[in-house]
C-alpha cells in the first residue's frame, strides 16, 4: 500500500497533538503522521493509504473458521481416542449444536453478504468487522448516500420474527422482539451497541447510523411483516436493499467515511 498524498499534503512529525481524520485516533506531538494543509487536519500513517487499498473483508470469515476449526477438533479428538471405531462413530453422530451455530451463523452472513451485491455502485460495503478490545463482530457496515446502515445477519430457518408491545396507556410503552415465541431482547441490545461504536469512531461529523436485523429464511407473512424495535429495523434482505437506496439522501462523503470505519473496525 502507498501513502496516498495530495498536493497539499505533507508527511511530517507534528510539532503539536493532533486527531487523526479517518480514524480519530490521538496523534502524540513528534509522532509521524500526514498533515493537510488545505484543512488543516492530520491522518495518521496507517490511515494514508489509498481507498482502493481498503480491507473490505470476507462476509462469514470469521464464523465460519471457527466453525470449521471446532469440527477439525472434534474429528481430531474422536480419532485419537476411537482408532478404530473413529469413522463410524464420525458417520453416525452429528457435531454438537453449539458447532453447527457457528456454520448457520457463516451461512447467514454469507447469503447477506452475496445480496449486498445488488447495491449501487455509490455504496460501500464492510464485512465481518472485528471490534477492538471485545471478542465480538459487526456482520456488515454499508455506507452510501442515505448514511450509514450496520447489520447484525440472523439465520433463523422457518421462524417467525414479530414485535410485542405492552403497556402504552398506563403504563409506558415496552418493545419487545420475539423469534417463533422466543425472547429476542438480546439481539436487539447487541446491534444499538454496535451502533453506539460505529457512531463513536466517526467523531463529529455524523452522518445517519442506523441498526438493522437481517434475518434470513425466517418465517415472513405474504404482506407486511417488518418493523422497527427500539429504533433496530427488522427485516429481510431484499427489503434491506431497497430501504438503504430508498432512504432520503443525506450530505455524505462516502470514500473518506468508508476508510475511516474500515480503519476503526479491522477485518475480523
Amino acid at each position: 500500500m502507498t501513502l496516498e498524498l495530495g498536493p497539499d499534503d505533507k508527511r511530517m512529525r507534528l510539532r503539536y497533538a493532533g486527531t487523526c481524520r479517518l480514524c480519530t485516533r490521538q496523534i502524540s506531538a513528534g509522532e509521524e503522521a500526514v498533515y493537510e494543509r488545505g484543512s488543516k487536519t492530520v491522518r495518521c500513517i496507517n490511515c494514508a493509504v489509498e481507498v482502493t487499498a481498503v480491507d473490505r473483508g470476507e462476509a462469514g470469515g470469521s464464523a465460519r473458521r471457527e466453525y470449521e476449526r471446532r469440527r477439525d477438533n472434534r474429528e481430531q479428538r474422536i480419532r485419537t481416542d476411537h482408532p478404530k471405531l473413529g469413522r463410524l462413530i464420525l458417520a453416525l453422530t452429528d457435531d454438537p449444536q453449539s458447532t453447527k451455530a457457528w456454520e448457520r451463523g457463516a451461512v447467514g452472513e454469507e447469503l447477506l453478504g452475496r445480496r449486498l451485491t445488488d447495491l449501487p455502485d455509490t455504496f460501500r460495503v464492510l464485512h465481518d468487522r472485528r471490534i477492538r478490545g471485545t471478542r465480538a463482530n459487526i456482520d456488515h457496515i454499508v455506507i452510501g448516500p442515505t448514511g450509514v446502515w450496520v447489520i447484525d445477519a440472523k439465520r433463523y430457518v422457518g421462524k417467525r420474527p414479530a414485535l410485542r408491545v405492552e403497556g402504552g396507556i398506563i403504563r409506558p410503552r415496552v418493545e419487545s422482539l420475539r423469534i417463533g415465541g422466543g425472547d429476542g431482547s438480546k439481539l436487539v441490545q447487541g446491534v444499538q451497541s454496535q451502533v453506539e461504536r460505529v457512531t463513536a469512531a466517526l467523531g463529529e461529523a455524523v452522518p445517519p447510523v442506523t441498526g438493522v436485523l437481517c434475518f434470513l429464511e425466517a418465517d415472513w407473512p405474504l404482506i407486511g411483516g417488518s418493523f422497527s424495535v427500539d429504533g433496530v429495523h427488522v427485516l429481510w434482505p431484499r427489503l434491506l436493499v431497497q430501504r438503504m437506496t430508498d432512504a432520503p439522501p443525506q450530505p455524505i462523503d462516502v470514500d473518506p467515511i468508508h476508510t475511516r470505519l474500515a480503519h476503526a473496525f479491522p477485518s475480523a
